[in-house]
């Protein structure tokens, strides 16, 4: 909102702009400001009016390390904020930094009278503020933690995916303002913005990002329909299959043993993004399900899941977009229908020595492949790789044939076979 006579922007409206890009700021940002705000000169003259605390309920995993050059002790930073434990059948969270539970208490009234100063220099008021949207962030993350860790109980103690439990930020948003006493609004734009740079660790070790968390009732589908179809393989083993199952026979087992309705049209289309044949496909020796089995689970193809999830090795990788072709790709003569079918479908095929540096070329573009670029740009594309030490190239190549076999077409942004 802007005053009719000027361009400055109202004071509420800016405080909620700075907020929602604080919340955006990756970990090692957050620990780089609380650093540099306790050793600053203003902190020190602000002592005797704020006190620096810990989140109460919140513990902190202590890997102590030498600071450079003094030899004192400190918190190793970590892109990670977390890693959750389970102690006496109870679920706890452990912060990684003593910065990402830090908690600033004021004395508010002497704030208040130090800043009502004419001489309250700029400079002090600037560090008041950043101790302020410290405390936000760290208040708002820390109940979220709480929040997660009682949803998604299940899920965090297995690792397995049958266990997750659809929930949305929307849900999740309306439970704190309910359920909680947190002082800050807790508004769905909110935590998303957080949960978008979070990642933790579970209790066996794998990071997951904090996005994972809040799966849509499809995405917990998609796991189950899966899951069927993966089982599928070891009962034509046993004989108690003869062929693969239809996407009714899909349907019928998902009622009968997890209690999911689902119509045979929705199973169809959740094969279909998951890049699973159809039954008559998968009766062939060698089909792309087969094929990818050993991949990774689909990840968001960001910045920040390349640093956390995706290693410098080398291995095949298979790229995700979403549907609906970008204006110059439609320009080309492109089609949509050359690419599987689904919301995320399968655009290109590759092998690298480097799968974290390939895919950040990717990324940025660098990989001489503008087709490909152009599908990536909107940021809702995604990843999944298996990690393959020698021969990646001819597991590329065979992927690729496979892919073509199944679909009919090759990827739409691999431009020729490898």
């Amino acid at each position: 909102m802007q005053h009719p006579n000027n361009k400055r922007i109202d004071a509420g409206l800016l405080g909620k702009i700075v907020l929602a890009r604080f919340l955006e700021l990756p970990l090692r940002a957050i620990d780089r400001l609380v650093t540099q705000a306790e050793s600053s000169t203003g902190f020190a003259v602000l002592r005797p009016w704020v006190t620096v605390g810990q989140l109460q309920g919140a513990q902190v995993a202590h890997d102590v390390v030498a600071r450079p050059q003094t030899g004192t002790p400190q918190t190793q930073t970590s892109p990670v904020l977390g890693k959750i434990h389970e102690v006496n059948q109870d679920l706890i969270f452990l912060y990684h930094s003593d910065s990402y539970a830090r908690e600033y208490r004021f004395d508010e009234e002497g704030v208040n009278l130090l800043m009502s100063k004419p001489d309250f220099p700029a400079e002090l008021a600037g560090i008041l503020r950043r101790l302020r949207l410290i405390n936000t962030r760290n208040r708002l993350t820390h109940a979220l933690m709480q929040a997660v860790l009682a949803s998604q109980a299940a899920y965090l103690r297995s690792g397995q995916a049958l266990a997750l439990l659809p929930l949305t930020q929307a849900e999740i948003s309306a439970r704190l303002r309910s359920e909680s006493n947190l002082v800050v609004v807790a508004d769905p734009g909110r935590i998303s913005r957080l949960v978008r740079v979070l990642s933790i660790a579970l209790p066996n070790g794998e990071v997951k990002p904090l996005g994972g968390l809040f799966p849509k009732p499809r995405q917990v589908h998609c796991h189950f329909v899966d899951h069927v179809i993966k089982r599928e393989k070891a009962w034509m083993l046993q004989g108690v299959l003869r062929e693969p199952l239809t996407d009714e026979a899909i349907a019928a087992i998902l009622e009968l043993e997890y209690g999911i309705r689902l119509l045979r049209r929705t199973v169809a289309n959740i094969r279909h993004d998951l890049a699973i044949p159809d039954c008559r496909s998968r009766s062939q020796r060698m089909n792309y399900l087969a094929a990818t089995e050993g991949f990774s689970a689909l990840l968001p193809l960001t910045s920040h899941a390349l640093r956390t999830a995706v290693p410098a090795q080398p291995g095949v990788y298979e790229i995700r977009a979403a549907l609906g072709s970008p204006v110059s790709v439609a320009k080309e003569g492109w089609l949509e229908k050359s690419a599987p079918p689904g919301p995320h479908s399968i655009v290109y095929i590759g092998s690298t020595g480097d799968l974290r540096k390939r895919l950040g070329d990717h990324l940025r573009g660098n990989s001489d492949n503008e087709l490909l670029y152009n599908h990536l740009a909107d940021g809702a594309a995604r990843v999944r790789f298996r990690l393959i030490s020698e021969g990646w190239r001819w597991a590329e190549r065979d992927l690729y044939r496979v892919f073509c076999e199944t679909f009919g077409t090759p990827p739409l942004c691999n431009r020729m076979s490898p």
